[in-house]
């Protein structure tokens, strides 16, 4: 009878940890369920300078996805392999451009989901329109060439009016200016009497048409009066024109002033920036200061840089131990800077408390006593155990390596299926016993954010030998990073 409330307590106690973690799956997971992780393509560029892995894909302004890995072509060109979330649906036509939302802000690529009349790219496409970015060095080589032509310009107009022979040669096109002239004079002495006989033609073509003129002068009078007469009916719609008109022209009178002193001012800035006066002018000049100012701005877009690609994923862990019929719960905090690396920090719950051992040699006169003999002493203590680690990512597998549940510790994980399954071998607790304690578990994502785990803990000590499962929930809280602003990034 005790056999069957056992049981029955482990299925009640499954039931409702199984509803529980549902409710915060619901809760943090955004609306998630079943499904794949997306679909990852890849593109190339010339210059991939400021991204990095965890760096982000927007579109819209909004985040799709994330950098996986950048690598070289074969072309000696930069590979970049992207991740796409869910739902985003990008077509054959789609376009990739690297930009940075501030002068300081660390680069990333924004994406154009191309025209809905297109494919749609599947898991492994390439997106093939890149836009290439003109780097400030290309902008500062066309304002050099600029500069370049424009001083041959003048050089050569010093070299050709600055010389005596350019002198010369000045006059010689005035002194040819004056040969033309006097030219034009003596055609008109030769063709005076032409010119005459122009003009009579002239006087008779205007005496005959002296009728025709008249009858054109009425008709203009006729046409003028008609005007007037439109005019003194229309005179106060006209006079509101006008007067529009006129406050038009006197605000336009009152700018001009204050734009003239608007454009000395300029005109003075721009002197003074040219001469290398004031911070920006320096900033235009001295060459040691704008190495200094670009050398601050790369370090703190390090800074800013470090930042925006950590990680803080969070993980909710509770294990049922059937043996001791207790539950023990986990909660794990990881800072991950890279793909490969991260520090975890991690409080455990644990019923079975923690143990410590304490051995002590007793010298004693008493004689109903040994002279010599030592006792070892076990306690147990209800407290919550500590782990914190560092985790290095090789291939397949990981290393782990600090305190777990507050005793030095090592720890070795297998990750497959594309990092959907487990397998956890933690070998830690060389002062609490004899024998370390390895515990041995195997964990699957059967849900997105939510792994189903189960395995053996103590496994190399019979008698404390005991037998788990439980439920885990893990996701990537991005709201902690404002915490962590002014913690240096590893």
């Amino acid at each position: 009878m005790s056999e069957v409330t056992r049981n029955a307590k482990v299925a009640v106690f499954a039931l409702v940890l199984t509803g529980a973690m549902g409710g915060l799956w619901n809760y943090f997971g955004k609306g998630q369920r079943f499904g794949p992780k997306g679909i990852r393509l890849y593109l190339t560029m010339k210059d991939a300078t400021g991204l990095a892995p965890m760096g982000r894909v927007h579109m819209a302004g909004i985040a799709i996805g994330s950098i996986k890995e950048i690598g070289l072509s074969k072309d000696g060109r930069a590979r970049i392999q992207i991740q796409i979330n869910p739902g985003v649906v990008l077509y054959k036509d789609a376009a990739v451009a690297k930009q940075t939302a501030t002068l300081l802000s660390e680069p990333f690529l924004a994406v154009s989901p191309g025209a809905t009349g297109q494919p749609e790219l599947q898991d492994g496409d390439e997106i093939v329109n890149v836009i290439e970015p003109r780097g400030m060095d290309q902008i500062l080589n066309t304002v050099g060439e600029i500069s370049d032509n424009v001083n041959k310009v003048t050089k050569s107009m010093a070299a050709s009016l600055g010389t005596d022979d350019g002198k010369e040669q000045m006059k010689a096109i005035l002194r040819n200016i004056e040969q033309a002239t006097a030219q034009l004079a003596w055609i008109a002495a030769e063709n005076r009497q032409s010119l005459r006989t122009t003009f009579r033609n002239l006087e008779d073509i205007s005496t005959m048409a002296k009728p025709r003129a008249a009858k054109i002068l009425g008709n203009v009078e006729s046409t003028t009066t008609k005007i007037d007469r439109i005019v003194e009916e229309n005179r106060e719609d006209i006079r509101g024109i006008t007067r529009g008109a006129r406050e038009s022209v006197d605000k336009f009178q009152r700018s001009a002033t204050p734009l003239e002193s608007a454009l000395q001012h300029i005109d003075r800035i721009t002197g003074r920036i040219d001469r290398g006066e004031g911070t920006v002018g320096r900033l235009t000049k001295d060459e040691a200061l704008i190495d200094e100012i670009q050398g601050a701005a790369e370090g703190l877009n390090d800074v800013v840089g470090g930042i925006s690609r950590l990680q803080t994923i969070v993980s909710l862990r509770s294990d049922y131990n059937f043996l001791a019929n207790s539950v023990k719960t986990f909660s794990e905090l990881r800072l991950q800077p890279r793909e490969d690396k991260y520090y975890m920090i991690e409080l455990i719950n644990d019923p079975r408390g923690r143990t410590t051992v304490e051995q002590i040699d007793v010298d004693t006169t008493n004689p109903n006593q040994p002279a010599h003999y030592r006792e070892v002493r076990t306690t147990t203590v209800n407290q919550l155990r500590v782990s914190v680690m560092i985790a290095r990512r090789l291939g397949s597998f990981t290393g782990l390596f600090g305190v777990r549940e507050s005793t030095g510790g090592v720890g070795l994980y297998w990750h497959g299926l594309d990092d959907r399954v487990e397998v956890r071998n933690d070998l830690f607790g060389f002062t609490e016993q004899i024998t370390p304690r390895w515990r041995l578990g195997l964990s699957y994502e059967f849900i997105r954010r939510l792994w189903l785990q189960g395995g053996v803990d103590n496994l190399l000590v019979p008698d404390r030998r005991d037998y788990f499962t439980g439920l885990n929930l893990r996701f990537n809280d991005d709201d902690l990073k404002s915490f962590l602003l002014f913690v240096p990034s590893p």
